[in-house]
């Protein structure tokens, strides 16, 4: 299933359009790779993760000791997942903000044990992290010269 299907968007060029809720929601669902963006004690930072979709929430794992265990503690951040197809001249971005902090509770902490992300990077990655969004954005583009 392309980005089309999932968007209900039609083929052809010159098209910018905000995705709906639940199209931002499905392409979520779908893949497993995004970005963290937040403020840390260096400065901003933009960092990959391997996450899941859980009840609502973006979850991933990181390192006690490694930047994004700065996110342990409640912090404003920004969530972002894209597809660019440079030959096809289009592309696609979900855009999520909101706050992160470490996951404590036994019972989803259980549960993400079980089925939550596995992350590609090797180490210790204990600390299962959760940003509850507050909005969910997205767009899609299709440039002129895409036909």
């Amino acid at each position: 299933m392309n980005v089309e299907e999932i968007t209900g968007i039609p083929g052809g060029s010159g098209h910018l359009v905000e995705l709906s809720r639940s199209a931002c929601d499905a392409l979520l669902k779908r893949h497993a790779v995004g970005r963290v963006g937040f403020c840390g004690g260096a400065g901003p930072v933009i960092l990959p993760v391997n996450y899941r979709l859980y009840n609502d929430q973006i979850v991933f794992r990181t390192s006690p000791s490694g930047t994004l265990s700065e996110l342990c503690r409640r912090t404003p951040v920004a969530f972002e997942i894209d597809g660019i197809d440079e030959a096809a001249v289009s592309g696609w971005d979900v855009l999520g903000r909101g706050f992160a902090e470490s996951v404590r509770l036994e019972f989803p902490l259980t549960q993400l044990w079980r089925s939550g992300p596995a992350p590609w990077a090797a180490g210790t990655r204990n600390v299962f992290i959760a940003i509850t969004l507050s909005s969910v954005t997205g767009r899609y583009v299709r440039g002129p010269f895409a036909d």
